[in-house]
């Protein structure tokens, strides 16, 4: 009975060594995050590769509901709300399914933040469905790829790449009135954001005249900077008062070489050539 015992304890331990062991995993997670507009996208994903066989089609059949990837569902989370497709998405975190097809693909948000893969899938719980048109790539992509691209302060796309398969996901965040109330209200302040309302009423709200109200303030409150004397230089240009563009131009490219900006001089140099 003693030598029984001691048996099983010591396959009991070999057990217990063995399930101790590690090995990486076939499909690895990644997490990717991406800042756009005011806030972030984020998205966790297992990634899974091709391994030789045929993907689209076979391994992942068409015209049926896809985990897209492996494992757990992929999440995606938005720390400020976002508009895709032309619908609003609220803050917070989603399932993204997808079901790929041969000429389109719909792409899926889903509350089932807990599901494993496809599991649990109701489509009650459907936020948003879309189609899009997948596009053929020259390369192959062997593991499962979500990546984003194309990135500028108000907008993104995210792209769902695998094989020579590629799919884009364009974003929106509606920031611009949001941006003029917190600028509106910052006037109202001791210290005036004059820099910041330059570049809203420039870039977002395309009023040249504010704009060049507020960078005249600006560089009346920071005469040593240059880059906010070139960025007067550029709104000057625009607004057709070439000789003044010339003149904060060379005020700019004065101040850089004094700051030993190597950068602000080429951009100083390359404006004033467009302006002769």
């Amino acid at each position: 009975m003693k030598k029984c015992t001691i048996a099983f304890a010591c396959l009991f331990m070999a057990a217990g060594l063995q399930a101790q062991v590690k090995f990486p995993a076939p499909s690895p997670t990644q997490t990717i995050k991406q800042d756009f507009g005011l806030g972030s996208v984020e998205v966790t994903y297992s990634r899974p590769a091709a391994k030789g066989r045929k993907v689209f089609g076979d391994l992942v059949p068409f015209d049926k509901l896809w985990r897209t990837g492996a494992n757990a569902a992929t999440l995606i989370k938005f720390s400020e709300p976002v508009e895709i497709a032309g619908k609003k998405i609220d803050t917070g975190t989603y399932a993204l399914y997808t079901i790929p097809g041969t000429e389109s693909w719909q792409i899926i948000l889903n509350k089932g933040v807990k599901n494993w893969g496809v599991d649990g899938y109701k489509e009650s719980e459907d936020v948003l469905k879309f189609s899009v048109v997948p596009s053929r790539l020259g390369e192959k992509m062997e593991n499962f790829t979500i990546l984003f691209d194309a990135v500028t302060p108000s907008s993104c796309e995210m792209y769902i790449v695998w094989e020579k398969t590629m799919v884009a996901i364009p974003m929106e965040a509606n920031i611009k009135e949001r941006l003029r109330k917190d600028i509106e209200a910052a006037m109202d302040g001791d210290k005036k954001p004059y820099w910041q309302a330059a570049q809203f009423y420039n870039e977002y709200d395309n009023n040249l005249p504010k704009a060049l109200g507020f960078i005249n303030a600006a560089v009346n409150e920071n005469p040593k900077a240059f880059w906010m004397w070139l960025y007067k230089a550029k709104i000057e240009k625009a607004a057709g008062k070439k000789a003044d563009a010339m003149q904060s131009s060379k005020t700019s490219l004065a101040l850089a070489k004094e700051a030993n900006n190597m950068d602000y001089v080429k951009m100083n140099e390359d404006l004033q050539k467009s302006l002769k």
